[in-house]
């Protein structure tokens, strides 16, 4: 082996030790009283842009609204930890966290810094906080306990994790195909305490077998010219990846298991594409289903572009199906 050659051993070690720099970094901020709301990044840029707000100051400044920082900025040892975990860049003369911790749950959970430009960047905000309220309501409300869950499209594990917590013997699954977000997952999972979570790369559902109680997810929807993979739905109306896992989902529910689907939609002339197109989908004997808008105005920047130039607005839904026999 030459110098310039890396063993597998060598690469997991370090693959090792950069996540539980990760894990030892949540547990101090979050043992510190850290708390961060994270927003759309329309929302972030704006406060961003705002005087005063070019340099970080304060913790929240480096791990939640992305600013640079000097080092002085961060308790001693968490820039250590930073680099361990392969996070910290330089910015100019200053420093820059290339993760982001934000709050859910009374948990904290590892994502990406801001912007999230990268094609595997791994994303965190209010449509996240929307579907793990929505998947922790579902189990609440069952009145079969969950024993196999799954989610789809994974990325920081916050659903999957929700679940986990309020099913305290089900195995719960957090699949995907971007393994930033596996390693995301692994790392969020432990912070939370949930052992029981399994991040697995997979396609949709093809990594995993046997039935599901509960399928949860919460695609990317937008129409992304730039086909970033965590904001790209596909198809004309950004719509083909829900479609997709509505078409898996409902031949993997087990009876009296459903699919909890949090996704959205461009809506033009009154008319919704993504429930047309689901309805079709959703009429085999056996499958009852409800479809309700959570947020009928969201994203409204992105009716600036040319990719929604048609749409009067983009709403975010709650498509729930179950198997009844």
């Amino acid at each position: 082996m030459t110098t310039t050659e890396t063993s597998p051993a060598s690469s997991g070690a370090r693959a090792g030790a950069a996540d539980e720099a990760l894990i030892e970094l949540g547990l101090a901020l979050r043992s510190g009283g850290y708390h961060f709301t994270t927003v759309t990044p329309a929302t972030h840029a704006r406060v961003n842009g705002r005087t005063g707000n070019e340099v970080a100051r304060d913790l929240r400044d480096v791990f939640g609204w992305s600013r640079p920082f000097a080092a002085d900025v961060l308790p001693l040892g968490l820039l250590a930890l930073l680099e361990v975990a392969d996070a910290l860049e330089p910015c100019g003369d200053l420093w820059r966290s290339r993760v982001r911790f934000s709050s859910y749950d009374g948990e904290i959970f590892v994502h990406s810094a801001f912007p999230t430009a990268a094609a595997d960047s791994v994303f965190f905000g209010p449509d996240t906080y929307r579907m793990a309220d929505a998947a922790s309501a579902h189990v609440h409300d069952r009145g079969q306990p969950v024993r196999r869950a799954v989610d789809i499209g994974c990325g920081t594990g916050a659903g999957a994790i929700a679940v986990a917590k309020r099913a305290p013997e089900a195995e719960v699954f957090g699949v995907d195909i971007n393994d930033r977000a596996l390693r995301f997952t692994r790392v969020n999972a432990v912070l939370a305490g949930t052992d029981r979570v399994q991040p697995v790369r997979s396609d949709l559902l093809g990594g995993v077998d046997g039935e599901f109680d509960l399928i949860i997810s919460n695609p990317p929807f937008m129409i992304d010219p730039a086909g970033r993979a965590y904001r790209d739905g596909g198809g004309p109306d950004g719509n083909d990846l829900s479609l997709r896992i509505v078409d898996a989902a409902t031949e993997r529910l087990a009876p009296g298991g459903s699919l909890v689907l949090f996704s959205g939609t461009g809506i033009v002339g009154g008319w919704d594409p993504l429930r047309h197109a689901a309805q079709e989908r959703l009429v085999e004997p056996g499958l009852v289903w409800s479809y309700r808008e959570v947020d009928p105005d969201v994203y409204g920047e992105e009716l600036d572009g040319p990719a929604y130039d048609t749409a009067e607005r983009i709403a975010v839904v709650l498509l729930t199906a179950t198997r009844t026999r």
